[in-house]
Order: C-alpha cells, then structure tokens, then sequence
C-alpha cells in the first residue's frame, strides 16, 4: 500500500512540474526561443516518464 501511495505522490509532482515547464515555455515564448524549446524539451521528458509511471501503474 505504501509503494502505491509513494506511486501516486510521484506522478502528482512529476505532473506539477511538467505544467509548470509548460507554462514557463509559453513565456518564454516572446522573450528568448531557446529558453523555451529548452523548457519545452524538459516538459517532454518529464510526460515521457508521467507515461512510463502510467503504464506500470496500469499492470498492477
């Protein structure tokens, strides 16, 4: 039960980053464009993995 918990609190804060990368993305959008490809990038890791979590998570 515990490990599942730890699961859920895990993709809870990958998700709360992943928004955030997001949206410091977008504003950076005007002001420096590699700053923003770069958090975008970043974003894309972070789902990458919240959908690695989600799968496993489906097999239990």
């Amino acid at each position: 039960m515990k490990n599942n918990n730890s699961l859920i609190e895990h993709k809870l804060l990958l998700h709360k980053k992943y928004k955030h990368l997001i949206e410091q993305a977008y504003n950076f959008k005007q002001i420096d464009a590699s700053l923003s490809d770069f958090s975008e990038y970043k974003a894309i890791k972070l789902l990458n993995k919240l959908n690695k979590l989600k799968y496993l998570d489906r097999n239990n």
